[in-house]
């Protein structure tokens, strides 16, 4: 399989993926009750202006393409993280961002939407938390196994400098 060289093309392709995983999630959540709102109608409800709308099929497309953007504009910033510090530890670096990336555009989402349609109880603001750490999680994992090895192939930054023992004297610590 040829791996994807280009970061935009990676950050498009596993932004989709980790916004179908957090899709599928939040319609779970949704379906068992556990969150009383999808965000596919709290996205829908920055462009309309009542729930009935928002909750339209018409208003759930539209929560849909909105959400699917976000999470590609968030997988950019996402692949240009994993290509700057590297793949390793890559569950728990998606698991930060998704629910760091989460937690701002849940913050945006409230101040832009209709009382009417924003998310108030803590089922379904935790249900979006999980929702968005998936989202992180799987987006990291897809730009790591589609993403060519030369995108990821940078040094550690902190390796770069070696300890010597003019260093331990200034320090403190002389060598004996």
């Amino acid at each position: 399989m040829n791996k994807i060289k280009d970061r935009i093309t990676l950050s498009v392709l596993a932004g989709g993926i980790g916004a179908t995983m957090m899709m599928v999630i939040d319609l779970i959540f949704t379906l068992i009750g556990i969150s009383k709102r999808s965000y596919r109608t709290l996205a829908a409800g920055v462009w309309v202006s009542s729930r009935r709308q928002a909750s339209s099929w018409q208003g759930q497309l539209l929560g849909t393409i909105m959400n699917l953007a976000l999470s590609m504009g968030g997988a950019f910033t996402l692949v240009n993280i994993l290509t700057k510090f590297g793949k390793d530890n890559i569950v728990l670096k998606g698991l930060f961002f998704g629910v760091s990336f989460g937690a701002v555009i849940n913050a945006m989402l409230a101040v832009l939407t209709s009382k009417k349609i924003k998310a108030k109880d803590a089922g379904t603001n935790l249900a979006y938390v999980v929702s968005n750490a998936m989202f992180g999680i799987t987006a990291a994992l897809a730009a790591s196994k589609l993403g060519h090895d030369s995108l990821f192939g940078v040094e550690h930054q902190n390796d770069w400098f070696q300890s010597s023992s003019e260093t331990k004297v200034i320090t403190g610590i002389a060598a004996r």
